[in-house]
């Protein structure tokens, strides 16, 4: 994982805790409306991937127990996980390609329902990823995978050598004379695994995304819909398919790249295929970047855009993130595949409480607060969704008093502690697990482990009941809390 060079530690601290009759009087455990739907509180727990399912992508026990035990809370809103909307092997990740998924959904469905008493919305987060591999062994890619072409041959000056002839010179390469006998694609294959991207049109699938992507979405949705979700939120963002749509860095010449308009036309169509296939009182939005953090990416003038954009189009909501990217990502060691967020984006998507000047603590905030201040300039309405290293009641509070958003995630700390909305509402924030922002489950996810909180995953191991992750070592949800 990248970190600044600055290296200050920074504690986590929050003492300003509302009285009950306080809460009366708060903006944040008000109402608010977002398209059809109507919160009960201004509180929302972003997507997060857990590692809960099986091979097969299903609603499985720990799925549902993972999921009720955030509903326990009673958030306002709580996104389910990126859910692939392919129906493709992806390890252990919910899916919602087919309807033989709905029954596993609707279990969900009903299981927040009960556990938050109805006072909990349910979204999905329905995502698209391209194909990538795991970086290769450096020999191996050599001698099985890389295809010689008439470049290597010529490259070498071996024209009319076989390809067994050209792998085995290849290989006796020192690093920088192979470099140089790659194309950086070839290069790039090798030191970091095969990964397809929106550009790469000579690949049919990849030139045929525009046909096949908003009817994939819109189905997806509609299964959503019977399973009972009360909507979906769109993944624009981060390092997947429709955010590298939206990227700077797409250079698509089909109309569907290059300019900020010809990059939003996708979205965009998603967007409508989505909206004609599921009725009004369900509600639609997307989760997209206020700043990719990469170079040659986009900022936030083009977030600004897109957000425009969003909203003229009738998205229920837009929920914001940074960075995540691919394009930073450092090399993953042999057998494993990149991970995006461990450069400098990935940081600023995560930052922990090692941190720069400027700190770990809501550093979207003020780019969300500039995107809503333009949209509403221009008459939207659109609510904006703010997250990223906001713990306390205090920061909360302030950023919606100062317009600065209008919804707010807790995402690590809702994982810290599945309690705070509850815990806050009653009087009694005292009692909050505040996280400590170490990323200890980041780390876990990097690996494909399941997801836990090192605040709580080793209390109380020998209770009865208590579901352990596969070694053993660690219990996979956060103990009860009484409230009584």
């Amino acid at each position: 994982m990248w970190k600044p060079s600055e290296r200050i530690k920074y504690d986590v601290i929050a003492t300003d805790w509302p009285t009950h009759s306080e809460i009366s009087q708060s903006k944040l455990f008000s109402p608010i409306h977002i398209g059809p739907l109507s919160l009960e509180q201004r509180t929302w727990i972003p997507a997060m991937v857990p590692w809960r399912s099986n091979e097969e992508g299903e609603v499985t026990e720990d799925v549902l127990q993972w999921y009720r035990r955030f509903a326990q809370g009673k958030p306002g809103v709580l996104v389910v996980e990126a859910t692939g909307i392919r129906d493709v092997p992806s390890g252990p990740l919910l899916r919602i390609g087919d309807d033989r998924y709905i029954e596993g959904l609707r279990k969900l469905v009903d299981c927040v329902r009960e556990a938050s008493q109805g006072q909990t919305r349910l979204l999905i987060q329905l995502i698209d990823f391209l194909p990538i591999r795991r970086r290769p062994d450096p020999i191996k890619y050599l001698e099985r995978f890389l295809k010689i072409t008439d470049q290597h041959r010529q490259h070498l000056g071996m024209t009319d050598c076989s390809d067994d002839q050209i792998r085995v010179r290849l290989a006796e390469l020192d690093i920088e004379e192979l470099e140089a006998a790659l194309s950086a694609k070839e290069w790039e294959d090798r030191s970091f695994g095969n990964r397809q991207r929106v550009t790469d049109t000579h690949i049919p699938d990849i030139a045929a995304l525009p046909e096949t992507l908003p009817s994939l979405f819109a189905d997806a949705a509609l299964r959503a819909q019977v399973a009972g979700f009360d909507g979906v939120e769109l993944h624009y963002a981060h390092a997947y398919t429709m955010a590298s749509f939206l990227s700077a860095t797409n250079s698509r010449s089909d109309g569907y790249g290059g300019d900020v308009q010809s990059r939003a036309r996708l979205p965009l169509e998603v967007l409508q295929a989505v909206q004609d296939a599921t009725e009004e009182q369900f509600a639609v939005g997307c989760r997209f970047l206020a700043d990719e953090i990469v170079a040659d990416g986009s900022g936030l003038e083009d977030a600004c855009y897109f957000a425009q954009r969003f909203a003229e189009a009738g998205m229920d909501f837009l929920s914001l993130s940074r960075g995540g990217k691919f394009d930073d990502a450092k090399q993953p060691k042999v057998g494993w595949a990149a991970y995006p967020y461990t450069g400098r984006s990935g940081y600023e998507c995560m930052p922990s409480y090692i941190s720069d000047k400027q700190g770990p603590f809501g550093r979207n905030i003020d780019p969300v607060a500039e995107m809503r201040r333009r949209n509403r300039a221009s008459g939207y309405q659109t609510p904006f969704v703010v997250a990223g290293g906001i713990y306390s009641y205090e920061q909360g509070e302030a950023v919606l008093q100062q317009d600065k958003a209008d919804i707010i995630g807790f995402a690590r700390q809702a994982l810290a502690d599945p309690d705070w909305f509850e815990k806050v509402r009653l009087g009694r924030g005292d009692e909050v697990r505040l996280c400590r922002y170490s990323n200890y489950c980041e780390g876990l996810d990097q690996k494909h482990k399941q997801v836990t909180c090192e605040l709580w995953d080793r209390e109380e191991l020998d209770q009865a009941g208590v579901v352990k992750s596969h070694d053993g070592k660690r219990r996979l949800i956060a103990p009860d809390w009484n409230a009584a």
